[in-house]
């Protein structure tokens, strides 16, 4: 009986270390998904301590890779699911795939934000908007609808000073799912005229009487409401997701270039 006591505790010590091992195989090896999934876990249910963020806490900033007691992912994962003892951090009723795609969001963001050895942030961080910027004006065609700092088209809203207006979760869920953060300042609207002809753009100002939009020809036009038969917000962006389109590190390092758009010229 002893003996077979010792057996089961040997495989179930095996089976252990093996499941240990493949999480820690798994670790920074996160699909666009797992991070697009873990930016509304956290939001929902971690940023009203922590922060959109993650800097709420004294000593612990989430987006850039700062913990006080957890290092590797695996750590990460236990600490989101059970919680701290003796401190305000409670136990969660995440399952672990769910806690790992928190994990893979804070990754993600703390990799947009160039966090690597000590000593060497800034040229991380610079070395990735840099290489945001290229994929601004190329791969990422951003520059094709965006206006940044005088230059650029003005069919999409102007990024000269995104930096300032968007929190790094919210760019990166705008990359990933653009029709989730449809802000009423940068909404495409649907007009349909009388006679029948359709016309979309973004919406620059309304009245009571008129509207104003830019159109996907970059013309300015004004509409008398008088002479529309159907009127609306479009549901859903023009702007596709880029999910499938860049890789995560690529997405990470458009977000690292659009955080440095502050309004300062080039």
């Amino acid at each position: 009986m002893a003996m077979r006591r010792f057996h089961t505790r040997l495989l179930i010590g095996g089976a252990s270390v093996l499941v240990a091992s493949a999480l820690a195989a798994q670790e920074h090896g996160y699909t666009a998904a797992d991070v697009e999934n873990g930016t509304r876990l956290y939001q929902a249910s971690c940023a009203g301590c922590h922060g959109p963020n993650g800097d709420g806490i004294p000593g612990i900033n989430l987006a850039r890779g700062q913990f006080r007691r957890a290092t590797s992912d695996t750590e990460l994962i236990a600490v989101i699911r059970t919680g701290i003892p003796g401190t305000t951090m409670p136990p969660s009723g995440f399952s672990e795939a769910q806690a790992m795609t928190i994990v893979a969001y804070l990754r993600s963001t703390a990799s947009s934000l160039g966090r690597t050895a000590p000593g060497s942030d800034a040229t991380i961080a610079a070395a990735g908007a840099e290489r945001g910027k290229a994929l601004f004006t190329g791969k990422g065609q951003c520059a094709g609808c965006h206006r940044v700092n005088g230059v650029g088209p003005r069919v999409a809203p102007d990024l000269s000073e995104v930096g300032f207006l968007r929190t790094v979760p919210e760019l990166r869920q705008k990359l990933l799912d653009p029709s989730a953060l449809m802000r009423p300042g940068n909404r495409y609207v649907e007009a349909v005229t009388r006679d029948g002809t359709r016309i979309t753009g973004r919406l620059l100002n309304q009245d009571s009487f008129s509207i104003q939009l830019i159109d996907s020809s970059e013309r300015l036009v004004s509409l008398p409401k008088a002479n529309l038969r159907e009127f609306g917000f479009m549901k859903t962006s023009p702007m596709p997701p880029y999910r499938d389109k860049l890789a995560p590190d690529e997405i990470g390092d458009l977000v690292s270039y659009l955080v440095t758009l502050k309004g300062i010229g080039p």
